[in-house]
């Protein structure tokens, strides 16, 4: 383990705090205070993970982590607030991050969803596409190679772990797949875990590439399993 993390954050005892546990793990760990530097140092270094504090000086982490996606930047990006408010996890998660923790939290969960990113954010399987590495359904076109995905021609932004998503449900196309399932497969969370990232993600997915959200033909709840994809 050898992996360079940017650590956004201006709380100079949590930033002390996490650079030694991160560093005992094996980490290597650079440090940003403000939202514009952490911006910079992103947008212009190669980091294998960001820890991005939600409430930053000179931009607020929401606005360095929408500005990063804009730019194209798809290091997975874990947001840290102090919000438990459901809309604030969901803003992050639409413009761009990977996943939250919100303060207070356990240095035991931080380190499983470090690893959990890593790990997922690492290359996949084959998904069954075609020799232009593609993979199209109604409207839509999956293009691995370039990770990008086209609705009717037009090109529609998604984070690395809807995109992650996205394949996982390709290669399992019209099985039935649990949220405990997700979460190990796409996520790389291992046991239970009491989160609703599988819903808020796939209902972004739907809200993307279905026609009509709110009657999904393709991302499929089944009640008591879990989801199904239909191309």
């Amino acid at each position: 383990m050898n992996e360079q993390i940017l650590l956004v954050e201006d709380d100079s005892g949590l930033v002390m705090a996490l650079t030694d546990l991160l560093s005992v793990e094996g980490y290597r760990i650079e440090n940003a205070a403000t939202g514009p530097n952490g911006f910079d140092r992103a947008a212009a270094e190669s980091f294998d993970l960001i820890i991005l504090d939600v409430m930053l000086p000179g931009k607020s982490g929401f606005d360095v982590c929408r500005d990063l996606r804009q730019r194209g930047v798809d290091t997975p990006i874990l947001m840290l607030t102090a919000r438990g408010q459901v809309i604030d996890k969901v803003l992050g998660l639409k413009l761009g991050a990977d996943d939250y923790l919100t303060k207070p939290f356990e240095p035991l969960e931080l380190l499983a969803r470090l690893e959990a990113m890593l790990r997922r954010s690492r290359p996949m399987a084959s998904a069954p596409i075609n020799s232009s590495g593609t993979f199209s359904f109604d409207s839509i076109v999956v293009d691995f190679r370039s990770t990008t995905v086209t609705v009717d021609g037009r090109t529609v932004e998604l984070s690395a772990r809807e995109f992650h998503l996205l394949r996982y449900f390709i290669e399992n196309e019209g099985a039935t797949v649990s949220r405990e399932q997700l979460l190990h497969e796409v996520w790389g969370y291992d046991g239970l875990m009491l989160t609703r990232t599988v819903d808020v993600h796939i209902g972004l997915l739907r809200h993307k590439l279905e026609r009509e959200g709110k009657n999904p033909r393709h991302f499929v709840t089944v009640r008591g399993h879990g989801y199904k994809f239909i191309a």
